[in-house]
């Protein structure tokens, strides 16, 4: 699933303990040091996104999918994102997330509010999902002679 030693490496690069990354992640100590040494190969959603964030990767480094050399060996590669696109997909997440947080909204569920982990799975869910489908729209709609 994941080269386990960067685990290692990147906690220790950002001077962090295995008892720092289980207080910010909400696993034991132990369960860290059996996902960098490989003892555990699945870990939970919410998991994997409270660990990106706490050791400042993206979730897909975790489960083991470079993104840099997926764009680089893809004959179909779309394009990047410009500040304006970012700053766009940024303004519109904080827009839905706030929508979401009404007592109809979506972070409620039979009545029960959404727990924090849920919500920043959601949250890096949106996100990704609004980047993929603004890169597909650019790739579709730049008439070839201006795409780079």
């Amino acid at each position: 699933m994941v080269n386990k030693s960067f685990l290692k490496e990147k906690r220790l690069a950002l001077g962090l303990t295995m008892l720092d990354v289980a207080k910010r992640v909400g696993v034991s100590e132990a369960t860290i040091s059996r996902w960098e040494s490989g003892d555990i190969d699945n870990m939970k959603r919410d998991k994997i996104a409270l660990l990106a964030k706490a050791l400042e990767i993206s979730p897909l480094l975790i489960v083991g999918i470079d993104e840099t050399e997926n764009q680089k060996n893809s004959n179909n590669s779309l394009p990047l994102l410009t500040t304006k696109d970012e700053r766009d997909i940024a303004r519109d997440l904080e827009k839905i997330l706030f929508n979401l947080e009404s007592d109809t909204g979506l972070a409620f569920y039979e009545g029960e509010p959404m727990s924090d982990e849920s919500k920043e799975v959601l949250r890096i869910s949106l996100e990704n999902s609004m980047r993929l489908a603004k890169q597909m729209a650019k790739k579709k709609y730049t008439p070839k002679k201006y795409r780079k």
